[in-house]
């Protein structure tokens, strides 16, 4: 059973992404049908803005509040599909003969969002990039939990997903928006999360129009005490102690 707080909390999707549009949507939530716009990311020069994939800016849109001019933090980032809309780019080149960019290729991997807010911000504390299931929300917060044992107070924890071009529809269908979560975590008693096996023979969750993640935001803007999420593998516990 792992012990936290959550200093901060920051999400952005299309159309939500202040306190009062997350509690509107919290209490009534929606999935955003409008056409996907980046967000803007005024505070950051042009020339980093344009290197920056849909992915990468909704990423910095609400971590970077939370990171602020505040000293480095330990970053933790965390996505199952990645920068779909790069890499589907790179498989069209393929198909077509043409060779691949290097930049494209490089800002492709998985770690490239990582990298990228290291670069502009210039941290020097590690940073990691996981490759997730669909519990991925809880494996991200064990992540930072474990930074706390070598003497990190303060670590921030991302998870985003965009999505992903029509062609992937068959195989993709967890991803109805872009969204990212941004997490400031501290050593603390403020929540717990548990984790068990799955009863053999019970089923997921039943299926619901938000991801995980964001499901994190609404209980926090609703202030739930404790509530479940469950896969095919694993029962995860969160409860709010204090």
């Amino acid at each position: 059973m792992l012990t936290f707080s959550i200093a901060q909390w920051q999400g952005w999707a299309q159309g939500i992404d202040t306190p009062t549009d997350w509690l509107q949507w919290a209490e009534h939530p929606y999935c955003p049908l409008a056409d996907q716009c980046a967000p803007r990311l005024d505070f950051l020069p042009p020339m980093q803005r344009r290197r920056l994939s849909s992915l990468a800016r909704a990423v910095f849109a609400c971590a970077w509040p939370l990171a602020a001019e505040g000293a480095g933090m330990p970053l933790v980032f965390a996505s199952r599909h990645g920068e779909t809309t790069r890499n589907f780019g790179l498989l069209q080149s393929l198909a077509a003969d043409e060779p691949l960019s290097p930049t494209a290729f490089g800002l492709s991997v998985h770690n490239a969002i990582a990298a990228q807010w290291s670069i502009i911000r210039r941290e020097t504390t590690e940073s990691i990039a996981l490759s997730v299931e669909d519990d991925g929300l809880e494996h991200a917060f064990i992540e930072g939990a474990m930074l706390f044992a070598q003497g990190h107070e303060d670590v921030l924890v991302v998870l985003a997903e965009e999505r992903p071009p029509a062609p992937y529809a068959p195989w993709i269908d967890d991803v109805p928006y872009t969204y990212a979560t941004a997490f400031h975590l501290r050593p603390g008693t403020e929540w717990t999360l548990a984790m068990a096996a799955s009863p053999d023979g019970t089923p997921p969750d039943a299926a619901q129009p938000w991801p995980n993640p964001l499901n994190l935001l609404r209980h926090l803007t609703l202030k739930t005490p404790a509530w479940t999420h469950q896969n095919h593998a694993r029962r995860w516990t969160w409860t709010r102690t204090a």
